[in-house]
């Protein structure tokens, strides 16, 4: 894989890892980049048909706001959007250039940049696009309501934003932003044992759950069949959950009337009953 790390104009990315103010997705999407295969494609193809309503994306526009793996991008593409991909994190730009690489080499149709949501001139830069992707990225800025508010700003008439956006659980959500912070201040090595000992007493109350009702194996297709999640993987995601610093989250009425009052209207809506994502789709009022 690519190791080419681009840097921006007086980056502070490295400056806030090494402070332990923000966790490495990157790194952790270039090792989930090892598992990928076509199974997991195929399943990240079908989230989005599903989700925005469309069989194809022939000749769409889409805009990925936080391309992480690349793998959201790489189904767009796919799928037969024309596609602009970007992230904050190096690796995960270097991880999403990597995908292009595998299977659309020199394709004019794809471009990676490395950039910020809460860059104004970037934004501005960028132009519209009939679908504009954030799954899980925006509550991860520092700066959640702005990110939202420069999200939906290229989205054009008539398009679709499409986010996912953590629940708010009040102490929960208070309470996590604490384990996650120590998880970004810990030494390297000790990370992996604080992440399954964090997610152990969660782990032991779905094993137990599924003893009780006599069907164990319940328990571990939660881990052999993840990838019929978006296409993911249970152990990377854990990771990216315990480690995901910097950390908000909205509730559902929140995010809705925030749109609204921008001129998008709600679409879809997957409310998360516990602390995973809201997911929603919006459509611009053409």
């Amino acid at each position: 894989m690519s190791t080419v790390i681009q840097t921006l104009p007086g980056d502070p990315h490295a400056g806030e890892v090494a402070a332990g103010e923000r966790f490495e997705f990157g790194a952790n999407w270039t090792r989930f980049l090892t598992l990928l295969n076509e199974e997991r494609i195929a399943q990240a193809e079908a989230s989005l048909r599903t989700y925005l309503g469309r069989d194809s994306l022939a000749g769409l526009r889409f805009l990925d706001i936080g391309s992480g793996s690349g793998l959201f991008s790489l189904a767009a593409r796919r799928l037969g959007a024309k596609v602009h991909s970007f992230d904050y994190d190096p690796q995960s730009v270097a991880c999403t250039r990597e995908l292009r690489r595998r299977y659309f080499p020199t394709d004019p149709d794809w471009r990676i940049d490395r950039g910020s949501v809460l860059d104004d001139t970037y934004m501005q830069s960028l132009g519209m696009f009939d679908i504009v992707y954030s799954w899980g990225v925006l509550h991860h800025t520092g700066e959640m309501w702005r990110a939202l508010a420069a999200a939906g700003e290229p989205v054009a008439p008539g398009g679709q934003l499409f986010i996912a956006i953590y629940a708010d659980r009040g102490a929960q959500t208070a309470r996590w932003k604490t384990l996650k912070k120590i998880y970004c201040q810990l030494p390297r090595p000790l990370r992996p044992a604080y992440a399954a000992l964090t997610v152990l007493p969660i782990e032991m109350r779905s094993a137990a759950k599924a003893l009780l009702r006599g069907r164990p194996m319940d328990y571990v297709r939660e881990w052999t069949g993840y990838s019929a999640n978006r296409g993911m993987n249970k152990w990377r995601d854990i990771i990216d959950w315990v480690g995901g610093y910097p950390y908000e989250a909205a509730r559902a009425d929140e995010l809705f009337h925030f749109f609204k009052d921008r001129g998008f209207a709600l679409e879809r809506l997957k409310c998360d009953g516990g602390l995973g994502c809201h997911e929603l789709v919006f459509r611009r009022n053409g």
